[in-house]
């Protein structure tokens, strides 16, 4: 799907904000509500805008302990990628999961309420998947930037 000026404007608006009401956007990129509403509809459509989501402060639900965990597989089998895949995003712990070149095959983005919380994660279910073979992890000790929209 290509997109146009107005296009990038829409989505500029619905990224910092998605509450935003079609008859707001409208009056934001100077155009009438129907319009705008079915260039919204066309990109949903499209799958260029994949979903609504809202962005909880992860301190007021008391999960403070971002990790960053990259695992080495033991067999690199396709089927036993697969099936790592498959079990790691039925975690809620795992906020992000990547499959990485270089020395590790996956970095998990992980987020818990505390270290305590961490160890119950890696030994109770990430060292019970099978074809584990090494797990690094890495904590955040403070945030500096985290966007979630792209400047179009």
């Amino acid at each position: 799907m290509e997109i146009d000026k107005i296009d990038r404007m829409i989505l500029n608006l619905l990224q910092q904000d998605a509450k935003l009401s079609n008859k707001q956007v409208a009056e934001r990129v100077n155009k009438s509500v129907t319009p705008v509403y079915e260039r919204i509809k066309k990109m949903e459509q499209s799958g260029l805008i994949k979903r609504y989501v809202t962005m909880l402060n992860n301190r007021h639900i008391d999960k403070t302990l971002v990790a960053f965990t990259t695992v080495q597989l033991k067999e690199h089998e396709h089927g036993m990628l697969k099936r790592f895949e498959k079990e790691i995003v039925k975690s809620s712990e795992v906020m992000e999961c990547y499959h990485m070149t270089g020395t590790d095959d996956y970095m998990l983005k992980v987020l818990v309420k505390d270290m305590d919380e961490y160890q119950d994660f890696i030994v109770n279910r990430l060292a019970k998947l099978t074809n584990i073979g090494t797990v690094r992890s890495s904590f955040v000790m403070t945030e500096i930037k985290h966007e979630t929209s792209f400047e179009l």
